[in-house]
């Protein structure tokens, strides 16, 4: 019986992955869950999974849940996130938190549990050399939980592991793939929110909407798999039937398909080495007319390039990438900017920072401070 300790359980990878748990009940038992603010639902989570613990970040909510959850421990805040992960014993932990928020329990459980299946970008684009780096000191396994990296890890095991020339990460092109360049100014956030193909939360929406999305998958792609920022290309797809494909040296290209589920690659990363049965509607190949592979239009999509450059600069660039994007998507979602904003106002951002060299994780977040300060700065500028 496998302890798994499911961080982030109230958003979609986490009600994801505790639906794919529920249907081994003889194999994997919940130790502990964690949920930003959504106490309701966490709340119907304990009663069927009965975890040993639980953490709120939202202070005020974390201790308001404690009064009516007496029998159970009830971690608050940030740290008590970090706290439960080394107190509460688990085999495996599923990281479902969006955002910068999740580097240092990340950090916390390479510390303590042998495996990671990770959900999260954000935090491999801050720090990946550190994260894997660290994680191979330790011998612990991280599993990619995102269905474009767990396509590669599925490719590259079939692959036997060595000879990958290429990885080509796939994207359906989001919600406005078909709007012209000229019509991004008048995107609102209920239009970038509407995704063809994925049901996510807001943020990673919006990331879809500005390809910033495809771009970090970029820079994760290159720490979670060794391979130089040259070697991975983006397409286009917008059928997303294919998660991505490797190309290896003989000039082989395998790639992974299936239905848009994410409970396809949480399994995966849950059960295996092995695979097992999946309630994953059948895919009916006899239903599909074409395939199409596009190359992205970098005009129209900035933030991909400026992805793309920020991992060619190494460094903290991609964590101020990363930091500057956070803000102003959270502005676009309150109406405060202009979705063509988002691109610019990052843009700035990096063009006026300044590269440590070599980070360690106290560099990676005074970088992750600065990014955000100096995001608000020039967002004040742009509301005045």
């Amino acid at each position: 019986m496998q302890k798994i300790a499911v961080l982030g359980s109230t958003g979609s990878i986490g009600t994801s992955a505790l639906d794919v748990i529920s249907r081994f009940p003889d194999r994997f038992k919940v130790s502990s869950l964690s949920a930003n603010s959504n106490t309701g639902l966490l709340s119907r989570q304990i009663k069927r999974f009965r975890p040993r613990a639980v953490s709120v970040v939202d202070k005020r909510r974390a201790r308001e849940f404690a009064k009516t959850h007496r029998r159970l421990r009830v971690y608050e805040g940030a740290e008590g996130l970090c706290s439960m992960i080394r107190e509460v014993e688990a085999d495996m932990v599923v990281v479902g938190i969006v955002g910068s928020s999740a580097l240092l329990p990340i950090m916390t459980a390479i510390s303590r549990i042998r495996r990671i299946a990770l959900a999260n970008k954000e935090a491999v684009v801050m720090a990946g050399d550190i994260i894997i780096r660290e994680a191979r000191k330790k011998k612990v396994s991280i599993l990619p939980i995102d269905s474009e990296h767990s396509a590669i890890f599925q490719c590259m095991a079939s692959g036997g592991g060595s000879g990958v020339k290429k990885i080509y990460l796939t994207g359906s092109g989001g919600p406005l793939l078909k709007t012209s360049k000229k019509e991004l100014r008048k995107v609102t956030p209920q239009m970038a929110l509407n995704h063809p193909k994925w049901k996510m939360g807001r943020k990673i929406s919006v990331d879809s909407a500005t390809m910033m999305n495809k771009g970090l998958e970029v820079i994760e792609a290159h720490h979670l798999f060794g391979l130089e920022v040259k070697g991975i290309e983006v397409l286009i797809h917008p059928e997303a039937v294919v998660h991505s494909m490797v190309e290896f040296v003989d000039g082989s290209i395998l790639a992974q398909m299936g239905p848009c589920d994410m409970r396809v690659p949480i399994q995966y990363a849950l059960t295996y080495p092995g695979r097992d049965v999946s309630p994953v509607k059948q895919f009916n190949f006899s239903k599909i007319k074409a395939l199409h592979f596009y190359s992205p239009d970098l005009s129209k999509f900035p933030c991909l390039e400026m992805a793309y450059e920020a991992c060619r600069c190494g460094g903290t660039y991609p964590c101020v990438l990363n930091a500057s994007n956070e803000i102003v998507v959270r502005e676009f979602l309150k109406g405060r900017i202009r979705f063509t904003d988002i691109a610019k106002v990052i843009q700035r951002v990096l063009g006026l920072h300044r590269d440590s060299g070599n980070p360690g994780l106290e560099e990676i977040l005074e970088a992750d401070r600065w990014g955000r300060e100096k995001t608000k700065e020039i967002l004040n500028v742009v509301h005045s």
